[in-house]
């Protein structure tokens, strides 16, 4: 493997030569780099596909992208950096010019960036104000949840966000100890609430409550849903999706958003003819999730949890109709339309028949 890539900031970017083995970025060609944080991948495509290529990135935190400009400079006119959530990626590429791209990565989470900056409050091991925003611009912060929301729904997001199975206890203590304003009280806290002989090997008590009230605080799941989508729709045939998830709910809802876009038929499972004349529009590469390897693990902590899917799209005379593919559809019985993913909001309806909604593994949460 290549030596990994760093900048001032200390950011090495994960799976970076997997990465580059199944976007292969070619010269000439154009990429979105849907998540640029410091510009890690987004560096190693330019290096591909320059001179004539272009490169699209775009993040919804604007410091990252103060970071991104000044690693990226020497590759001058060949980037355009936006301030945006990937969920507007269509309106974005639209907007740089071009109909279609021949590839995009997406890296999801909180970036290195945000976790080793304390004033950013996304990490328990730095005191900081319990902040947690991707976009600073945003008026919702992580405090406002922790001290307002009601003990119910605290417990609520806490369970389906961070699969955590004390989240009724959390939720009770952090009700007792409020108003939380620090990432060291909250820490405490979630360590008071858990007891001690319960607590998870190998990774901090508060891990998963911290991981659940940023995905909340941010929409994180409820964005991927809108831009998976979103994104095949701006590839070319021949044009690869690839993107990097490190926890299991955000995998599950590539996996099956790549299922369906592969598979087409929305019908419900077992019906004898297809009615929803949907149309299959990418192959998934990938059929198990790419792993970083062992040495890439000991390298960087980061990684450790990090998996890599990867979907191309079919060109027009790939596209194959719903209708002939039913039978493989009836047997999966994993499809869905787009409005009935496996739901991620605490107070979303309940999904599909055919698909359950995520849950952890291990007895539900607690009433002590």
């Amino acid at each position: 493997m290549s030596a990994p890539h760093s900048n001032d900031v200390g950011h090495v970017p994960v799976m970076l030569d997997e990465v580059l083995v199944w976007l292969a970025p070619r010269p000439g060609g154009v990429y979105v780099d849907a998540t640029v944080g410091a510009g890690g991948h987004a560096e190693a495509i330019l290096e591909r596909i320059v001179p004539g290529g272009r490169l699209i990135g775009i993040d919804r935190d604007a410091q990252a992208l103060a970071v991104a400009a000044r690693r990226l400079a020497r590759f001058a006119e060949a980037v355009i950096l936006q301030h945006a959530n990937y969920s507007a990626i269509r309106a974005v590429v639209a907007d740089a010019g071009y109909g279609a791209v021949d590839g995009i990565v997406m890296d999801l989470g909180a970036s290195s960036l945000q976790l080793e900056t304390s004033d950013r409050g996304f990490s328990f091991t730095r005191p900081g104000p319990l902040d947690m925003r991707m976009d600073t611009t945003q008026p919702l912060r992580a405090a406002d949840l922790v001290n307002e929301l009601p003990e119910d729904t605290l417990a609520k997001i806490i369970w389906t966000f961070g699969e955590e199975r004390w989240a009724r206890r959390i939720a009770r203590t952090i009700v007792r100890r409020r108003p939380l304003h620090t990432t060291d009280a909250l820490a405490a806290a979630v360590g008071e609430a858990i007891p001690r002989r319960s607590w998870p090997r190998g990774i901090h008590p508060a891990t998963r409550t911290f991981q659940a009230l940023r995905i909340a605080t941010n929409r994180e799941l409820e964005h991927l849903e809108q831009a998976l989508p979103d994104a095949v729709g701006t590839l070319r045939g021949g044009g690869r999706l690839c993107v990097i998830t490190f926890h299991s709910l955000e995998d599950r809802i590539v996996k099956h958003s790549f299922l369906r876009l592969s598979r087409g038929c929305t019908c419900p499972p077992g019906s004898p003819t297809c009615t929803c004349g949907g149309s299959r529009l990418v192959r998934v590469l990938t059929r198990k999730p790419v792993t970083p390897s062992i040495d890439e693990v000991a390298r960087n902590a980061r990684a450790r949890s990090a998996k890599l899917r990867v979907a191309e799209r079919l060109g027009p005379d790939q596209v194959s109709s719903a209708d002939e593919l039913v039978t493989d559809a009836s047997e999966a019985g994993q499809h869905s339309a787009d409005s009935t993913l496996p739901s991620i909001s605490p107070n979303a309806p309940p999904p599909a028949p055919g698909l359950r909604r995520a849950r952890p593994r291990g007895p539900r949460p607690r009433l002590r």
